[in-house]
């Protein structure tokens, strides 16, 4: 009997997606088909779309397709109004930057950077924690999360190999005599430490001295990115520092995101959404963002590498200040790999210069394109189109140049004159994220819809009542909710399911609707916690280092420390910046009049 319910369930299991597709709009059929009205087909729509976004049964990108699908069946928009929804403004914006990171990881300047922040902090473990924090937050600030986190981390790899083998050195030196080389240092042939499958061997040491190795009768495993998962650690320290190096580097990508607004999906969705439903609204751009946000990443950035040394490398920071001269085997080998990984790098080439200079070109032009304190360079040189050029233009105009710069001097063959181009699309298309793209996309349009058909107005009443508590204990709630959230949810998901909800809120208990949507937004990126709330989390547990236990832990920590940070900001130097205290002319009045159609 048992077998026979173990083999139903398991059956069962294999199939979760399939019955979830089937069972969610069944059960929820009862809406458009009882409770007749726009308001109730809409409810159809999103309900099925937030079980589906929510659970990943359908692709994330497949469920976008929902209202171009749905929406004309149920009369609430035309099939080419909806299809209008899928390309906005922000789509530009994002072929722009992706063209910029394209570049960047082409050419190797990801590395040059990384390692030029590395080295400046020194290699102490604690510094070279903070160094790589750093490196990996200032490149999640304009590329991706994900490619931030895959360009990095693999240097990080290599020292984690080095460190592995920095306190056997003297062994090693032994194995040379007879031939043997230490590969620690070879970044493509670096062999990944052992995993949960290794068990501690008691011995009279301390706790921290505890070896850890691999049963002899273990076999030999790979873990997810393809590396063999031998050797062993050996010592609880090494395993500690080791799980705190791969851990920061996937929460600093989260945290350096929010930074800026092409730095994350999240924020360039919410900065469409202001400008598609209320246009007037122009203090949502590039310069007061990074000026309401940096100093969160900063803060949070501090706080969460205080918080990950204290918990894997240790509560004394005296150590941080030891003079540098007083170098463990450990910190010289490790200095001496990032050493030679920069060395290995050569001179910067023409192309690194190029595409550094267009960098930097692209972020002064969005900064000063409406700074807000000035009058910005978009209105000197082109008064009479004030208003026409938005920051994708910018992103577009030079992520087209990376297509058209000769990336070497011509050179002739038996063919002909040479020519290459700093990218080609197939580059390109390797790098641009269509599937956020299109979710993007679905999400805009069912927007939309919930404005079209009313039940924006509908939830916003029902939640009114919230309107008599304080107003930043409303935020704090939709922090909390969000931050939640997106642990099981992508996202782009979350960001999208919740802003047609929290924007009419806003209207409907007379707050400044970006007291309520900028703090949510930035909490959305907050997925600290499993390996599978974020692919930034799923690549660094692919390493092998880390156990789901250890991000719970640390994760927890750091998404107390960010909400607190994002919660500090908006309740100060956020108010003057976006006069959040006030009701903006640019909302709509909130209407007194019941919302029907259920």
């Amino acid at each position: 009997m048992f077998d026979m319910m173990k083999r139903f369930l398991r059956a069962v299991w294999n199939y979760h997606n399939l019955l979830i597709i089937i069972l969610t709009p069944v059960l929820l059929l009862p809406l458009p088909l009882v409770i007749q009205g726009k308001v109730s087909e809409c409810a159809f729509v999103l309900c099925v779309m937030a079980v589906y976004w929510l659970t990943e049964a359908l692709p994330l990108a497949a469920t976008a397709l929902f209202p171009a699908l749905l929406f004309p069946f149920f009369g609430i928009m035309k099939s080419s109004q909806v299809a209008g929804e899928y390309f906005k403004d922000f789509h530009l914006l994002l072929i722009g930057v992706i063209c910029l990171a394209t570049s960047i990881e082409k050419w190797g300047l990801h590395r040059r950077i990384a390692l030029s922040l590395v080295t400046l902090v020194g290699v102490n473990p604690g510094w070279l924690m903070l160094g790589f924090m750093n490196s990996c937050a200032f490149l999640s600030m304009w590329v991706q999360n994900t490619s931030a986190v895959a360009m990095v981390m693999p240097i990080v790899e290599a020292i984690i190999q080095q460190i592995l083998n920095a306190e056997g050195e003297g062994e090693q030196r032994q194995r040379s005599m007879t031939g043997t080389s230490n590969l620690g240092l070879e970044l493509e042939e670096t062999e990944g430490p052992c995993d949960k499958n290794e068990e501690p061997i008691r011995t009279n040491k301390e706790p921290d001295e505890m070896e850890y190795t691999i049963p002899e009768e273990a076999p030999s495993q790979t873990n997810v990115i393809g590396q063999k998962i031998e050797g062993r650690y050996r010592s609880k320290r090494e395993h500690m520092m080791c799980k705190g190096l791969c851990l920061s580097i996937t929460y600093s990508s989260s945290i350096g995101g929010i930074a800026t607004l092409p730095g994350t999906s999240p924020n360039l969705i919410f900065s469409e959404y202001i400008h598609q439903f209320y246009p007037e609204c122009t203090s949502v751009n590039f310069g007061n963002w990074i000026v309401l946000c940096l100093p969160i990443s900063i803060i949070a950035l501090l706080l969460s590498w205080i918080w990950l040394h204290w918990m894997f490398i240790g509560s004394d920071f005296r150590v941080l200040f030891r003079p540098s001269g007083e170098r463990s085997e450990r910190e010289t080998a490790t200095a001496r790999v990032i050493e030679e990984d920069y060395n290995t790098l050569g001179p910067t080439s023409p192309q690194e210069v190029v595409t550094a200079f267009i960098f930097i070109l692209m972020v002064v032009l969005w900064v000063f394109r409406d700074p807000g304190f000035m009058p910005g360079w978009a209105s000197i040189f082109l008064p009479e189109y004030a208003g026409y050029i938005s920051d994708a233009t910018v992103a577009l105009l030079l992520g087209l140049m990376f297509f058209i710069m000769p990336a070497h001097k011509p050179s002739a063959d038996k063919h002909g004159i040479k020519y290459e181009a700093m990218i080609s699309w197939k580059e390109f298309q390797a790098c641009m994220p269509w599937e956020v793209a299109l979710l993007v996309g679905g999400g805009f349009a069912l927007a939309e819809g919930t404005q079209v058909s009313g039940l924006s107005s509908w939830v916003a009443n029902l939640l009114s009542p919230l309107g008599s508590l304080p107003i930043i204990a409303t935020v704090t709630i939709a922090c909390v909710l969000v931050t939640s959230v997106t642990e099981l949810a992508s996202n782009a998901a979350t960001i999208t399911i919740f802003l047609p909800i929290l924007a009419p809120l806003a209207e409907a208990i007379h707050v400044n609707p970006l007291y309520i949507l900028i703090p949510t937004t930035l909490c959305t990126c907050f997925a600290f916690l499993l390996p599978s709330s974020n692919p930034s989390n799923a690549i660094v547990f692919g390493y092998g280092h880390l156990t789901t236990t250890d991000m719970v832990k640390a994760g927890i920590g750091v998404n107390v420390i960010s909400v607190l940070a994002v919660l500090l900001a908006v309740t100060t130097w956020g108010i003057p910046l976006f006069d959040l205290d006030t009701y903006p002319d640019w909302a709509p009045t909130p209407s007194t009049s019941n919302v029907t159609g259920w």
